[in-house]
């Protein structure tokens, strides 16, 4: 005679990290960093590109 004990196995909830949600939310915060990136990539380029600075290629400055 065996013993038979059942126990209950349950996956874990898991959050799609690229998600779009608003507030402070890891998921908010990852696409926060993300167009960061490619603001600055952007700034670097019209840089280098230019030969100017940002804010002179705007004609801000």
């Amino acid at each position: 005679m065996t013993n038979a004990t059942t126990t209950k196995v349950t996956t874990p909830v898991i959050e799609d990290r690229n998600a779009w949600r608003w507030g402070f939310t890891p998921q908010a915060e990852i696409w926060n960093g993300r167009l960061a990136m490619i603001g600055f990539l952007a700034a670097a380029l019209i840089e280098l590109s230019s030969g100017q600075g940002f804010l002179h290629f705007w004609g801000i400055l």
